[in-house]
């Protein structure tokens, strides 16, 4: 006899992603914005508001990528990476989002394995393609 009623995997089929997104910025209108549009996309969105906050969730929930705002309180964006590149055997993906225009801060960010580096202001879909790439 077939089953009618509908099953916990239906959710997925439709095309929700099981994907989870971290998201530490300490701006809750870069955080609103981009939980909004990831969301919309399918993906889980944890958020986190400063460095150290931002360190544990990943420690604790393992999300598939890290966006990493390069300016917060409490430990910067780049003492986050540094302690994710060294503590993890398989490194985590990280996007790493910034307002500074140094080019400096962009190679020593490259130099610890980011993903991507986007400059703020940026394009919402210019975000989502790269998560999309990195997770795909």
């Amino acid at each position: 006899m077939a089953k009618t009623n509908s099953t916990p995997n239906d959710e997925q089929s439709a095309g929700k992603s099981d994907k989870r997104v971290l998201l530490v910025d300490d701006d809750p209108e870069i955080i609103e914005s981009l939980r909004y549009a990831l969301s919309h996309q399918g993906f889980e969105v944890l958020i986190a508001r400063d460095g150290n906050q931002g360190l544990a969730m990943a420690e604790r929930e393992e999300p598939d990528l890290v966006i990493l705002d390069m300016m917060m309180p409490k430990r910067s964006g780049f003492l986050v990476l540094e302690k994710l590149r060294r503590s993890r055997p398989v490194p985590m993906r990280i996007i790493m989002i910034t307002a500074n225009e140094g080019s400096r801060h962009k190679a020593y960010a490259e130099m610890l394995g980011v993903d991507d580096y986007i400059r703020k202001p940026f394009a919402m879909e210019r975000l989502v393609e790269s998560v999309k790439r990195l997770l795909g």
